[in-house]
């Protein structure tokens, strides 16, 4: 992965670029900031000194910065400057089947989505098989970017069967909320966790260079009868999320404090 550029870089904006000034500064300093050159806390420079620095006008310096303060990446402080924000990390116990909704919620943290689709159509075969399908049944599709206090977390894709779930536009924030809603409450999972590097498509959902270490999660959640209920395609930025086991010391039979598989 290449390193970061410097905060003044001159190939960083263009005039030849079809993208408004405003959003190619914009785009550059949140490249810096996701690379760590600038870190939580670190203070922007003044916007006289900045729009010096990339020889634009101060209006298009306010229009960048205050795109990244919308987006939660920096904040300003009266009568102090704009400070780069210190991104949400969270530590989620694997012992506990929880959804994102409400693992941030009990951490003090807003969970919110910005929806990538929300579809039905026939199961793939992979979905079929893991769900105990029939070749052809429906299913739910719901595809999303997570975010926690406006900062993306993760991008989820669940597929639940569409008997369970018959349109997925009910679903607006918490899917298990639903779930429990219709009569079909989650009550066991198994997850897989492993590690990967995010491609340019999925690091520009998240707002992240190319190449940055992610978490990959798959999950298949269960009823109670241990009929399969849902499956998960998950992508968690590694700077933003840890997975935590609690691992008891058995004398007899061995019994997991997690039904994590990794």
């Amino acid at each position: 992965m290449s390193l970061p550029p410097p905060l003044y870089d001159p190939a960083a904006l263009s005039p030849d670029n079809p993208s408004p000034l405003y959003m190619q500064l914009a785009r550059h300093l949140r490249r810096l900031i996701a690379g760590g050159t600038l870190a939580a806390d670190d203070a922007l420079p003044a916007e006289r000194d900045l729009a010096e620095g990339f020889a634009v006008s101060r209006v298009t310096v306010r229009k960048a910065v205050q795109a990244l303060v919308d987006e939660g990446l920096l904040h300003q402080r009266p009568r102090a400057g704009t400070f780069v924000a210190k991104a949400p990390h969270v530590e989620q116990p694997l012992s506990a089947l929880t959804g994102f909704s409400e693992d941030m919620r009990s951490r003090g943290l807003e969970p919110s989505s910005r929806w990538l689709s929300r579809s039905i159509a026939p199961a793939s075969p992979e979905e079929a098989m893991v769900l105990g399908l029939a070749l052809g049944e429906r299913v739910s599709r719901l595809w999303r970017l997570r975010l926690a206090d406006d900062v993306p977390m993760a991008i989820e894709l669940s597929v639940v069967p569409a008997r369970v779930l018959p349109d997925p536009m009910q679903v607006t924030g918490s899917l298990y909320d639903v779930l429990r809603g219709l009569g079909h409450p989650p009550h066991r999972a198994l997850q897989r966790l492993s590690a990967g590097l995010l491609s340019a498509d999925q690091a520009g959902i998240l707002q992240v260079p190319e190449g940055t270490p992610a978490l990959f999660i798959e999950r298949r959640s269960f009823l109670e009868n241990g009929r399969p209920l849902e499956f998960v395609r998950s992508q968690y930025r590694g700077d933003a999320y840890d997975f935590i086991v609690e691992l008891n010391l058995s004398t007899g039979g061995s019994t997991p404090a997690s039904e994590t598989v990794t």
